[in-house]
């Protein structure tokens, strides 16, 4: 083993996650801004706040180098990314930015499919792809977290998962650390003094909402506090649902001082109800959502969240592909990433403590 490589370890890069965090905006934000995009409706405050954080992270913008490109020319010039959906979430979007950027960088142009989940549309998707001489390898990403069936096709060359995962585990995946999350944003519910934590969760058949519940669930335990299923409520992920839940959670003996949302529309919702019912947020009732969305900056007030990361999920599947194709084995068949919890107004000390 060559020491060298032993005595400098790998810093991380800043990504597009810490540019928002920083500038206090969302990740489609910052890559809106970073990458010129003509027609996005910005300030100039905004515009130059992102430029200013990237400067001061060392945020550097994704650049090919002559001597990568000089190679590459000679081989291969193409990374497949075929998505099932993209229009109706911001998420996919992001993590195909991350995508984009990190293959540039090295010289390949990333051609982007996206299927529908049309299976003839996807087949016929994958023959072409397959059939180019310049094809490195393939990104299969979805739209939400989930098992996949992986078109045998894919199996001849190259393949990272993105998003998603097959039954055994055993094909290189990129997935959101989802169990961390939701510990990570319990945690932080906990170190404000509150004991009595809702969860309005998504949709339970979801693999995102399984495990955020497992994080809230760890994060409780952790805290030597019980788990109360009565606080936990079913939601679908819209705010309707956030509201309605967060009215019938005020309407226990002993409500909640804390409600965490499992994604940022609930929360959304939850503000709402609560508004409603006359509660001020964070004075007598926190909350704290998921996802990290553009609303989450513009609601009263601004909602404390925590990041799904898929920029650096969408670099991190690029990053992969180019080392199976150069031979190596990745440590672990599945990397999961984390994000941080960003820290705004909508969470305070227990109401009780504040009353003191």
């Amino acid at each position: 083993m060559n020491s060298s490589r032993l005595s400098k370890p790998k810093t991380r890069r800043p990504t597009m996650t810490d540019v928002a965090k920083a500038a206090g905006v969302s990740q489609s934000t910052v890559s809106m801004v970073l990458n010129n995009a003509t027609g996005a409706r910005l300030s100039a405050d905004t515009r130059a706040r992102v430029l200013q954080e990237a400067m001061a992270l060392g945020y550097r913008l994704p650049h090919r180098d002559p001597s990568v490109i000089a190679v590459q020319a000679k081989q291969q010039a193409v990374i497949g990314y075929l998505v099932d959906e993209i229009s109706t979430s911001p998420h996919p979007v992001v993590s195909l930015d991350g995508a984009r950027d990190a293959a540039w960088e090295q010289g390949y142009v990333l051609q982007v499919a996206v299927t529908r989940n049309n299976a003839e549309q996807e087949n016929a998707t994958i023959t072409a792809l397959l059939s180019q001489p310049g094809l490195l390898g393939v990104v299969y990403s979805t739209i939400f977290t989930r098992q996949v069936e992986v078109p045998e096709a894919l199996l001849t060359r190259p393949l990272v998962l993105l998003n998603c995962h097959d039954d055994q585990r055993r094909l290189p995946a990129v997935l959101p650390s989802e169990v961390a999350g939701g510990h990570a944003a319990t945690e932080h519910l906990i170190a404000q003094g509150h004991t009595r934590i809702a969860f309005i969760n998504g949709e339970p058949w979801m693999e995102a909402a399984q495990d955020r519940l497992k994080g809230y669930r760890r994060a409780l335990a952790t805290a030597d506090l019980p788990f109360e299923p009565q606080l936990v409520r079913e939601g679908d992920w819209m705010s309707g649902s956030g509201y309605e839940h967060t009215l019938a959670l005020m309407a226990l003996p002993r409500p909640p001082s804390a409600i965490f949302c499992a994604n940022d529309l609930m929360a959304l919702g939850a503000l709402e109800a609560l508004k409603h019912l006359g509660l001020r947020v964070p004075a007598q009732v926190s909350v704290i959502g998921y996802d990290d969305q553009e609303i989450s900056r513009h609601t009263h007030p601004p909602l404390t969240t925590l990041v799904l990361p898929n920029e650096e999920m969408g670099r991190t599947a690029v990053e992969l592909l180019l080392s199976l194709a150069a031979g190596e084995r990745p440590p672990r068949a599945v990397t999961k990433i984390g994000g941080p919890v960003v820290v705004r107004e909508s969470v305070g000390p227990r109401a009780d403590e504040t009353r003191a």
